[in-house]
């Protein structure tokens, strides 16, 4: 075992995750993070835990749905003009990805890495008695009409052809599952698998704390780079100047992650989803269940500090300030799914979801880079593949056969 500490850049989910892992193995870890652990999107996102959730982004028919997106103002998808350059490679990326072939590959590599959620939380959630926070609740996708229930069926059948666990409710059915919701909703798919966090801040916390306990370390500093020295070892450079050497790092640094990997001339095309979410504080109405509603194209949780409403998807890079008014859309869609809520009381948020454009995250070593490991670009499933991944990456710098199969999420497959 190496005489320096592993180190792990960035402490949101898959970064605590993958820290924690590494020390179950008997490594010394660091974590290296610019601001405290769970600051970022950990902070912010929807909580949903979904080992059923395989369908990518990019399905067949995508490319002729986006103009109507973009062309209306509270639509889920807004480029902000200036940034339409920057973001058209990506996006062209996105629209190559839907083609059915690589959609079923996707949907396979998807739903190997979401099923094991549950089991990948359960030894760190006890380490740190936090499994109170993790709740296989169940979850909901709603719809106003059988006309919309039924033109989802295709993304339902690649769930089911994998193994997920479908239960179609229909009028009093689901009204009794979920009585808050609003009559115009009639149809609906419940996933009893699924299931949410009651607060992805504190959960992060608590891991993270937990490994500082059993020994680990966080070093709170911003990454410059890194840079390769002339013995093939790594060197974090720190903004300031100062440098962190290490025989192996994991960049596990969301959105930010390919800023950091520029001294090394490793380049994905990795994007940032700005997504927004209002928390009702006082909402007047008690959900059982998360979900998601299918024309709006949001989620709604109940979770500790109130019920969230997360969703939008902005393009603007990671340096554009928020446009909170996207935020503000949410307050009118979640009137119109729970009669009587209360929405006078909310707190406002935007966060970066890292997307790379076929719904994969990158986890592994770049060809030609020893003692590199990346773990980023996990979209909108931070918090069903952060602990996944950790275990993924814990047995890549062991040495041992990863518990599944990780070719799929490659950073060579660009």
């Amino acid at each position: 075992m190496s005489a320096q500490p592993i180190l792990v850049v960035g402490a949101g989910v898959v970064g605590v995750c993958c820290a924690a892992y590494l020390q179950r193995d008997g490594h010394e870890v660091v974590l290296v993070e610019r601001d405290e652990p769970a600051a970022g999107t950990s902070k912010g996102n929807a909580g949903a835990l979904s080992p059923g959730s395989c369908v990518p982004l990019a399905m067949p028919g995508v490319f002729g749905k986006v103009p109507g997106w973009l062309t209306d103002p509270d639509g889920p998808l807004t480029i902000r003009p200036r940034y339409f350059p920057r973001a058209f490679p990506w996006l062209a990326r996105f629209v190559l990805s839907a083609r059915p072939a690589r959609v079923a590959q996707i949907s396979d590599a998807l739903r190997a890495l979401h099923r094991h959620v549950y089991d990948c939380y359960a030894p760190l959630a006890a380490n740190a008695r936090c499994e109170s926070l993790i709740r296989a609740s169940g979850a909901l996708s709603v719809y106003r009409s059988e006309r919309a229930f039924q033109q989802s069926q295709s993304d339902w059948q690649i769930r089911r052809d994998r193994g997920a666990e479908l239960v179609p409710l229909l009028g009093a059915a689901l009204r009794e599952v979920e009585p808050s919701i609003a009559p115009a909703y009639t149809h609906a798919m419940l996933m009893p698998d699924h299931g949410y966090v009651v607060n992805p801040e504190r959960l992060v916390k608590a891991l993270a704390a937990q490994f500082v306990v059993d020994g680990g370390r966080i070093e709170r500093a911003a990454v410059a780079t890194i840079r390769r020295q002339p013995d093939r070892s790594l060197a974090l450079v720190l903004e300031g100047g100062r440098e962190l050497a290490a025989d192996r790092v994991v960049v596990a640094a969301g959105a930010w992650s390919s800023r950091v990997l520029k001294g090394l001339g490793v380049r994905l095309p990795l994007e940032t989803q700005r997504g927004y979410h209002v928390t009702l504080t006082d909402p007047g109405v008690e959900p059982r269940l998360p979900l998601a509603v299918s024309d709006g194209r949001f989620y709604a949780t109940p979770m500790e500090g109130g019920l969230r409403v997360a969703g939008t998807v902005e393009f603007a890079g990671l340096d554009a300030p928020p446009e909170y008014r996207r935020a503000r859309v949410l307050l009118d869609q979640v009137r119109s799914l729970y009669p009587g809520v209360r929405t006078e009381r909310f707190t406002e948020w935007m966060g970066h979801r890292p997307c790379l454009p076929d719904s994969l995250p990158a986890v592994g070593t770049p060809r030609g880079q020893p003692g590199l490991f990346l773990a980023f670009g996990h979209g909108h499933n931070g918090m069903t593949s952060g602990p996944v991944t950790g275990r993924l990456i814990a047995d890549l710098v062991a040495g041992r056969r990863p518990f599944i199969d990780v070719a799929p999420y490659s950073p060579d497959r660009f």
